[in-house]
């Protein structure tokens, strides 16, 4: 229901102009290098049957027209990444934070759903394909990124099979159309790293989160409640279960603006909330507190929050969504 997807992603490994290149580093083996893109029937905007590129954009327009941007231009924002029919509303007052006009470097940050991880990985292709339109991966950054020895390669088929970062392609797309030459994308797959990786990897992306030009965009949905998540924590006097999951939530989300890492884990070893995108939300909290370090200052809201559906009973299951955005002072 909430996190099965049916996918539009084509992820192509030449140019689209068919020209050859020299990638960043070997991919990974078994990978496909054919020129043609490769589709694989899994993923994005979670409706059945999936739509159709103007359908799409049209979905997109309207959910952002429905918002105001208020936090503009956000160096930094974490939205959703399940189906549209869920949380495309949600997103929406993520994406709408979004200044087309000065970016340039978009960092895609997602957990990883399906394959085990300690480090973070780096995709294996040039380009996303998306409904509206092609996507470049910078293979500068990705170089960069490469040589600190602190990444792996996505295989072909994980790059395809997470949902995480595909979710995010088509609201990227959208929120930067009036710009769509003028920029790439920085996907990074983030594994289960520990609290002392999310620091490593929070100081090594702080450079690029100084720079004006780069967004940052991190992916995750907030708790995932019920038996078929494993999970049922109940506060009692909250009232109905999906008010006590609100305040869960809630409580996660105001330390998040807090800006603090170390609260951060703290909160999470106490209430276990299953909150999936939490080690890209811990690198990005370090990667704040290492600019904060040196003076800079920026303050975190969130826009919006929801639920799939209210949770009343322990039969139920919902998962939340969360959007808000960074800005720098």
């Amino acid at each position: 229901m909430l996190s099965d997807q049916i996918s539009w992603l084509f992820l192509v490994i030449a140019p689209r102009n068919g020209s050859e290149r020299k990638p960043a580093s070997k991919p990974e083996p078994g990978a496909s290098t054919s020129a043609e893109p490769i589709q694989n029937p899994h993923a994005s905007s979670g409706e059945n049957p999936k739509p159709t590129g103007p359908q799409l954009n049209a979905q997109l327009e309207g959910w952002l027209s429905q918002v105001q941007s208020t936090k503009r231009p956000a160096r930094a924002i974490i939205a959703p990444h399940a189906g549209y029919t869920y949380c495309g509303s949600c997103a929406a007052h993520a994406y709408k934070q979004v200044d087309p006009n000065i970016t340039r470097k978009i960092f895609i940050l997602g957990p990883s759903h399906h394959v085990p991880l300690s480090r973070c990985a780096l995709s294996s292709v040039d380009i996303y394909r998306t409904p509206l339109y092609d996507l470049r991966i910078d293979q500068k950054i990705y170089g960069e990124l490469w040589k600190t020895g602190m990444f792996e390669r996505m295989s072909l088929q994980t790059d395809e099979d997470e949902h995480s970062i595909e979710m995010h392609l088509p609201y990227t797309a959208k929120a930067m159309e009036s710009h769509k030459d003028e920029f790439t994308i920085v996907p990074v797959l983030v594994g289960a790293l520990s609290e002392s990786k999310e620091q490593e990897f929070g100081k090594l992306f702080s450079k690029y989160l100084a720079d004006p030009s780069n967004l940052f965009v991190v992916s995750s949905d907030f708790c995932h409640w019920g038996q078929r998540f494993r999970y049922s924590y109940y506060d009692e006097s909250q009232g109905e279960i999906y008010r006590s999951i609100e305040h869960l939530d809630k409580m996660g989300m105001s330390i998040i603006e807090q800006l603090d890492p170390v609260s951060f884990s703290n909160y999470l070893k106490k209430y276990h909330n299953t909150i999936c995108g939490r080690h890209p939300i811990g690198v990005l909290l370090n990667a704040i507190n290492e600019l904060q370090k040196n003076g800079m200052n920026m303050s975190f809201s969130f826009l919006n929050y929801a639920q799939s559906s209210q949770c009343r009973n322990w039969q139920d299951s919902s998962v939340s969504y969360a959007a808000g955005a960074l800005m720098v002072h």
